[in-house]
């Protein structure tokens, strides 16, 4: 039986893994995973259908992130109450062109994403205060990935564990294509 074991880390700050897949649901809607933890195993986790529509996967992801700063700061807040110094927290992304907007507000914006209501830009205020910071994440390493969307069975494991703190590989395996030329013959080509 697999079950959720924590190990504490006493020198790890909090790290939040927030990943949003974009439209994946029938009415367009855009779905968020959400990943904490200060060692090893998921501390909070979260899958959450999003209630509003999106224009784009870099706005999916900001409003992802902007839903998740209540429980970021209430962890905040609750490990300071409890006399743990948490100089700021960590946010994990996988959308490079996201880190800029979310640390730099309005003025990352782009045309693409100028329409975006100011108040997803609450996570600039706290990151220009200290207290969080957004960080890039490889989507291999992407915990979040585990609650948005269906895996490949060998990074589905890898991930399972890394949640449950469970052994495992030191890391996911690489996705191959299916459609990797060196992966077919010329007969298979045909078909």
């Amino acid at each position: 039986m697999k079950c959720l074991t924590l190990t504490i880390e006493p020198s790890e700050d909090p790290k939040w893994c927030v990943d949003s897949s974009y439209v994946v649901h029938s009415d367009m809607r855009s779905h968020t995973g959400v990943v904490m933890n200060m060692g090893k195993g998921a501390m909070y986790s979260t899958s959450t259908k999003r209630k509003l529509n999106t224009r784009s996967s870099t706005e999916a992801e900001l409003v992802a992130i902007d839903n998740v700063m209540a429980q970021v700061l209430w962890t905040r807040h609750f490990l300071t109450a409890q006399g743990e110094y948490v100089p700021t927290m960590t946010i994990y992304q996988e959308n490079k062109s996201k880190i800029p907007m979310v640390e730099n507000g309005k003025q990352s914006s782009s045309r693409w994403t100028r329409h975006l209501n100011v108040c997803y830009f609450f996570i600039t205020d706290k990151i220009q205060k200290g207290k969080v910071k957004v960080t890039f994440c490889p989507t291999h390493n992407m915990l979040a990935d585990f609650f948005t969307k269906p895996l490949q069975e060998s990074l589905f494991t890898w991930m399972r564990n890394k949640i449950l703190n469970l052994p495992c590989s030191t890391s996911p395996a690489v996705h191959r294509s299916v459609l990797d030329i060196h992966n077919f013959s010329k007969e298979t080509m045909r078909r």
